[in-house]
């Protein structure tokens, strides 16, 4: 009896300390979430329509290719409001080479009309894949965006299909984190046309393959902005999926002026230098999300594989060109569904009541348990100040967010802490009105308590996960605090107060006991 109480003992002393190292120093490891320090709460829909156009779009120029390469340079390809792709071939041998050709895509025929028209689409499965691939990438390239911006403990998450929920707790620039996180970053590079009238494409006389881009200009000293408008060949002859890294520079000869320098990899280096040497003398658009940033001449081939995108930018504006060339462009653009700015001095209110609820709680809880169970109270007040210290220790060794929800679990689990004891101690009034001596009453209050308690935080802590799997921000973390509350308070209730009994019943010869 003496040996198994020992190691009971000891391994209370052992967690107790490993939770008091656990909470010091406290702030250090403790991160508030946004409702406690302030910052951004967005709520953004992933268009994945778009994703699908765009790789409809990406197969028809490689069906183009791969039709070239077969010499069939006149067949009418196009793609529809629907994304079907449109063959209308001019010979059965044609047909018979199409249709080889559309083997090796996921594609399947959809209609064919009088006129000889065939049309193919994406079979269902992979229109699927791409929207939910849509979304995931979309995901990892804004987390990566964040990362590199520098915010500390974000929240970003999935919810539903093409939704994608962000925190940004202490974030001061909402308008330069939405700009990052919403631009869509897709770097083309086009030739701009010296043939036709720019005056005449204004009014509406386009070429076709041709479209009208626009530059902005923003005068440094009246901090006016123009637009010039560029027409351009519609194929995009690079992308930024060639990237390898942008980094920022600074131009001493263009009055220390900062530029984006960008370089490719092998495949990217080799499709720029036939560009260049191929289009000396020629302008070259350099576009990210349908915006002209320059358009320099060419003066010679460039083999090294690197790039500048200039645009009057300032640091900080460079600074942000940069992260997201590095990050990847998003798979298709992003809008804002919900955009909700927390301020710090509505977080330090709440964390300061929160705080404070909570002391008063636990005093109040604790009061009571003295005057109603009397000495016996103690143990359960001693179980609760403990069940604190476990829980707070768990929040700073895992390092967990605190939320306001968060507190309000603590504040829960407080009250839960003593429930236990409550059950236990009703118990044993039970067996000691029977006539059983104080050693009997114990064991079978404890034994009789056991069931009980076990299944009500069973069940409670089902609830406290299904809370955490499914909810959201702080709800989550108001379920993380919840649920190690509950698995501390069942710790302290049925083992710690079970093992201060013991030792005192096996220590002083009770008679009567204080309940």
């Amino acid at each position: 009896m003496k040996r198994n109480l020992m190691w009971r003992i000891l391994l209370i002393i052992f967690i107790l300390v490993i939770s008091l190292w656990s909470a010091t120093p406290l702030k250090e490891k403790i991160k508030l979430g946004l409702d406690l320090q302030g910052g951004m709460h967005l709520i953004l829909e992933v268009e994945t329509e778009k994703a699908v156009e765009n790789a409809v779009e990406r197969i028809v120029d490689n069906i183009r290719s791969d039709l070239s390469k077969e010499r069939i340079r006149q067949v009418s390809i196009k793609k529809d409001e629907k994304n079907n792709i449109i063959f209308e071939p001019r010979s059965d041998r044609d047909l018979k080479k199409i249709e080889k050709i559309i083997k090796s895509y996921p594609l399947e025929r959809a209609w064919e009309d009088k006129e000889g028209h065939i049309a193919y689409s994406f079979m269902g499965r992979n229109v699927k894949r791409i929207k939910e691939n849509a979304v995931d990438q979309a995901l990892e390239t804004i987390r990566n965006r964040i990362d590199q911006f520098g915010v500390a403990e974000p929240t970003l998450q999935r919810q539903g299909k093409k939704r994608i929920l962000i925190q940004l707790p202490g974030v001061k620039d909402p308008d330069r984190a939405i700009n990052l996180i919403g631009k869509t970053a897709l770097l083309e590079f086009k030739l701009v046309d010296e043939d036709h009238s720019i005056e005449e494409a204004l009014k509406g006389k386009i070429p076709q393959g041709y479209e009208i881009l626009y530059e902005k200009k923003i005068d440094k000293v009246s901090g006016k902005v123009t637009q010039r408008p560029h027409l351009l060949k519609k194929r995009t002859l690079l992308t930024g999926e060639y990237l390898t890294n942008a980094e920022v520079r600074i131009d001493s000869r263009q009055f220390n002026e900062p530029y984006v320098l960008i370089n490719f990899d092998k495949t990217g280096a080799r499709i720029f230098k036939k560009i260049t040497g191929d289009n000396v003398g020629k302008r070259l658009a350099i576009i990210l999300d349908r915006n002209v940033y320059s358009a320099p001449v060419i003066r010679e081939k460039i083999p090294g594989g690197s790039a500048q995108i200039s645009g009057s930018f300032t640091m900080e504006e460079a600074h942000d060109l940069a992260i997201v060339l590095r990050a990847g462009a998003l798979p298709a653009p992003v809008k804002i569904l919900e955009n909700r700015t927390v301020g710090p001095s509505l977080g330090k209110d709440s964390v300061e009541k929160g705080v404070n609820s909570m002391i008063l709680g636990g005093i109040l809880v604790i009061v009571f348990m003295f005057i109603y169970y009397r000495l016996s109270g103690l143990i359960a007040d001693g179980a609760l100040i403990l069940n604190i210290l476990l829980l707070v220790g768990a929040i700073g060794y895992f390092r967990a967010t605190l939320t306001l929800p968060g507190i309000a679990g603590i504040i829960l689990t407080i009250g839960m802490a003593v429930d236990a004891n409550v059950l236990i101690f009703e118990r044993i009034r039970e067996e000691l009105r029977l006539g059983k001596t104080v050693r009997a009453a114990v064991d079978g209050g404890f034994a009789k308590a056991f069931r009980t308690i076990l299944d009500a935080n069973v069940t409670t802590l089902i609830a406290a996960i299904f809370l955490f799997q499914f909810g959201t921000g702080p709800v989550k973390g108001f379920a993380v605090t919840l649920m190690i509350g509950i698995i501390a308070s069942m710790f302290t209730a049925i083992f710690v107060s079970r093992v201060v009994f013991d030792f005192v019943l096996s220590r002083v010869r009770v008679k009567k006991l204080s309940i």
